[in-house]
């Protein structure tokens, strides 16, 4: 299917360019002009929504896409809401069933373990795998991540230590190193992370999460309330058992 949006923010060849190269993964073609500002997409992938490529937009600069008249965008229905949930965040849900499939089978062999065993093992895949994600683009990741976090926001030194202090977190977790102060950390660095999630949501923004990078482009939504808000509970009940 083919699809056509008018896009306000460009100014001249650069910004055709650069919003070229920001909706090219949704589409057989892309074809971006300036005069008339707008965007011809060209055997439309099936993730090729209006929300998903505004994210994209919004990442490569201060773009706003519309749909143009007789665009090819399909109307929304509730009966296609289930269908799209799980095809946006098939790659999230993916990742998390393997960690925890992956840590109940290493639990299965000795039952004899805690409960907060399990969580430490799942918290340490879960902070390696999120971590590695982020890695693979580090810039990318930086960008989104600065959208919405109330740190990063202020300090691309956070921003860019994030995904370290991650790889860290991940590692301690695996090795059993201090579990308070790990557990501290966590604790920290997850509220703080969900409180930025709430703004953002609060706000209504459009913009990308930057939890798994930019690898897969997910949006913001409750889905990545619930991931912060879980892994901060599970560092609050390690916490309080550890002490």
């Amino acid at each position: 299917m083919d699809k056509t949006l008018t896009i306000s923010g460009m100014h001249c060849g650069a910004c055709v360019a650069r919003v070229t190269r920001a909706l090219t993964p949704f589409a057989r073609e892309v074809q971006v002009t300036l005069d008339p500002p707008r965007a011809v997409l060209r055997g439309a992938h099936d993730d090729a929504s209006l929300d998903m490529l505004q994210i994209a937009a919004a990442g490569a600069g201060k773009y706003t896409l519309e749909i143009a008249a007789n665009a090819g965008f399909a109307a929304d229905t509730g009966a296609g809401e289930t269908t799209g949930f799980f095809a946006t965040y098939k790659p999230l849900l993916l990742i998390l069933a393997f960690l925890i499939g992956a840590t109940g089978l290493v639990h299965l062999q000795t039952p004899s373990r805690h409960w907060h065993e399990w969580m430490s093992d799942f918290m340490a895949g879960f902070f390696l795998v999120f971590s590695f994600f982020k890695l693979l683009n580090l810039k990318g990741f930086v960008q989104a991540y600065r959208g919405y976090d109330l740190i990063a926001a202020r300090s691309s030194v956070y921003a860019y230590a994030y995904p370290f202090i991650e790889l860290a977190l991940g590692v301690a977790y695996l090795i059993r190193w201090n579990p308070v102060a790990t557990h501290w950390i966590t604790l920290a660095v997850m509220i703080i992370g969900t409180l930025g999630v709430i703004n953002a949501l609060r706000k209504r923004q459009l913009i990308e999460c930057a939890c798994l990078g930019t690898v897969f482009k997910l949006p913001m939504s409750k889905v990545t309330l619930i991931e912060d808000v879980s892994m901060a509970a599970m560092a609050g009940l390690m916490l309080v058992n550890a002490m």
